[in-house]
């Protein structure tokens, strides 16, 4: 079941994605000949006002194929006022564009319902206490509630670490102790930590862990909006350092996953909840809208260079080099997921 359900999740992620090509193809008058969910066979297809809707053998991508445009033969054009390259660079960018637009589109929107259905925080509860630190020294005790910090009302232990960080001067803690209100006034230190990159920084801090207690936070309409739009940062943050990392050799290429570790991971998702499910797709979404507008030839980014190339030269790319180059795009993708899988089956045959 869970395998079934990771399988849907991609189909719908891929879904979305060329929804996007669609729509913003469509708008600029561009013939869409095939809109396909999954490559190789057609297993199931439908002409409805002159495009194909598929749906093919191997659920692992997507494509809309545009009157005359193809990424399997770059050469491949038509002077039709219908088609695709007749387009000005700029709308040919646009219609890259909305694919990786929708994926963020998306997630924002998956953010919207996690923070509707609720979110499962830790509660501002103080668990352990470092030696030496400055909560010790002012007297914070295990199991005391931080209220609030600097009359900043404090729900959780997110708020109250983002409170602690963004401070400058002394911090007026207002807790709840055996029943009763007690003020006490920290002064925070920096401190150097590793973060999941395993590199050192530096950050503000007290001292203190929660206990490991969790809270539901629900938000109104209103209040899912920037909460969504604050994840959907993050996510994206989060996916663009990961391939900077990457690059910079910080995270060694063993640890890259494909295809099977995403489906793997969506199907435990599935089994914790919908809003871990909802919040594994999302970071998937981000993950496909940010890898698709990297600068490499046969993805969207790719593309919108080319587009670029032309609108700043006021000429379009060699055919040659533009062939040649997706030729190479390609070749490079494919590649990189087999090692993706290759790594995938390694780290299964090793955990057994």
């Amino acid at each position: 079941m869970g395998t079934l359900i990771s399988l849907l999740v991609l189909s719908f992620l891929i879904f979305f994605h060329e929804l996007g090509h669609f729509l913003a193809a469509r708008f600029f008058g561009v013939h869409v000949e095939v809109f396909s969910i999954g490559f190789g066979k057609k297993v199931y297809k439908k002409v409805y006002k002159g495009t194909e809707y598929a749906l093919s053998m191997i659920p692992l991508g997507g494509y809309v194929q545009m009157k005359g445009q193809d990424d399997t033969n770059p050469l491949k054009t038509s002077d039709d006022n219908d088609s695709y390259n007749v387009k000005k660079p700029w709308q040919r960018i646009i219609i890259l564009f909305a694919g990786p637009f929708a994926n963020f589109l998306l997630a924002f929107f998956l953010y919207i319902a996690i923070g509707s259905i609720g979110v499962s925080k830790y509660s501002p509860i103080i668990g352990n206490i470092s030696k030496d630190s400055p909560a010790l020294i002012s007297g914070l005790k295990k199991n005391d509630k931080i209220i609030s910090i600097n009359k900043i009302p404090i729900k959780t232990w997110d708020e109250l670490s983002q409170n602690i960080r963004k401070s400058d001067n002394l911090l007026r803690f207002k807790i709840e102790r055996a029943n009763k209100i007690k003020y006490i006034n920290i002064m925070p230190k920096v401190h150097t930590y590793k973060n999941m990159f395993g590199e050192t920084l530096k950050k503000k801090m007290v001292g203190i862990a929660p206990i490991g207690k969790t809270v539901i936070v629900k938000y109104n309409l209103l209040q899912s909006i920037p909460f969504a739009w604050q994840e959907t940062k993050n996510a994206t943050t989060l996916i663009v350092k990961s391939l900077q990392k990457l690059i910079e050799g910080v995270v060694p290429a063993k640890d890259l996953g494909g295809i099977v570790s995403i489906v793997q991971v969506t199907a435990q998702a599935s089994k914790i909840g919908i809003v871990a499910l909802f919040g594994l797709t999302a970071l998937i979404s981000v993950n496909l809208g940010v890898l698709n507008l990297l600068p490499i030839p046969a993805l969207d980014g790719g593309h919108i260079m080319f587009n670029l190339y032309e609108m700043i030269t006021k000429k379009a790319p060699s055919e040659r080099v533009l062939y040649y180059l997706t030729l190479a795009g390609w070749a490079f993708l494919l590649s990189l997921m087999a090692f993706t899988i290759f790594n995938d089956i390694y780290r299964i045959i090793g955990e057994n």
